[in-house]
């Protein structure tokens, strides 16, 4: 991983570890992989699916009960992300807090980073 020692890879807010320990308990889900893949008007978007099972090459973080695993190709984008959940009148959803973006689109599905 991307790393620095004795900081996480990506962090979650507690609404975030909430959620996610509720539908890993919910469905019994291993935890949330999450990931990028090319895609959208800006060139990348965010993946996200529950597994069964932990991939050995992941990057595995966990909190508050809550387990998120990082995909080997998403690790360096991902890096320093904080993932939040967020409720509004019209939607609920997870939201990236990402500081390697460097553009992202109107409706906030992609993003694009440096050099890409």
């Amino acid at each position: 991983m991307f790393g620095i020692p004795g900081k996480q890879a990506v962090t979650m807010t507690s609404a975030a570890a909430a959620q996610i320990s509720k539908l890993m308990a919910k469905e019994g889900h291993a935890g949330l992989r999450i990931g990028v893949k090319k895609g959208g008007c800006a060139g990348m978007e965010y993946t996200m699916e529950y597994v069964e099972a932990t991939d050995p090459h992941d990057e595995v973080v966990e909190q508050d009960g809550a387990r998120i695993m990082i995909a080997p190709m998403a690790q360096m984008f991902l890096f320093g992300t904080e993932i939040d959940y967020e409720v509004s009148l019209l939607e609920a959803g997870f939201k990236f807090n990402n500081p390697n973006v460097t553009e992202a689109c109107g409706c906030g599905e992609s993003i694009k980073f440096e050099g890409m």
